[in-house]
């Protein structure tokens, strides 16, 4: 081969090359090329078809934002490829943290709802012996002690059982009385 045969096939070989090299590729034939691997290597690391899919979605969105930085064709694969084991890492990490989430919610939730069972038993019985004290107070101590307890001033009182405003202090008083005396022993009763 001739000097200048040589120079040209040189020259056409390093223009191939540079070409070559500094080849871009288009989003779309990224897709279609890489898309298989993509979702393989995402799969392989989230253990799930449904979410490899998405984690394949999230990579080619990054792949579209991002195309024009990466420069080099032979970079694409690669690059593909560690995006997508770290977003597979980060949606294992999200979903991780929710099931936590979700867990310590339940765990709480079951919790407070046994206290709040447990409560309301309590309240219900505690209840139960109020009235059953209250059932043994005589009238009209009993409608004074209760009336009194609602708010009501002892003229109030007086006029709605028509009794004598004097006398309602005393009823109220002798209410109170009976009324421990009558709870405590419930409470006793319960006890042995």
């Amino acid at each position: 081969m001739s000097e200048g045969a040589e120079i040209f096939v040189d020259v056409m070989s390093e223009r191939t090359v540079t070409a070559t090299a500094k080849e871009t590729i288009g989003f779309d034939e990224a897709f279609t090329l890489y898309h298989r691997t993509v979702f393989r290597t995402a799969r392989s690391v989230v253990q799930d078809a449904g979410l490899a899919e998405d984690v394949t979605q999230e990579v080619f969105l990054r792949l579209y934002n991002n195309l024009d930085s990466i420069a080099d064709a032979e970079m694409l694969r690669p690059w593909l490829i560690r995006v997508a084991i770290n977003v597979a890492r980060n949606t294992l990490r999200t979903k991780y943290r929710a099931n936590t989430r979700d867990e310590n919610y339940v765990k709480e939730y079951e919790e407070s709802s046994v206290i709040s069972i447990e409560t309301n038993f309590e309240q219900r019985e505690q209840l139960t012996e109020v009235n059953r004290a209250l059932s043994k107070i005589k009238e009209p101590l009993r409608s004074c002690l209760l009336l009194k307890q609602q708010g009501l001033s002892y003229k109030e009182i007086a006029e709605s059982l028509s009794l004598n405003e004097t006398s309602i202090g005393t009823f109220v008083a002798r209410a109170r009385k009976e009324f421990v005396r009558f709870y405590g022993k419930i409470g006793r009763e319960e006890v042995q």
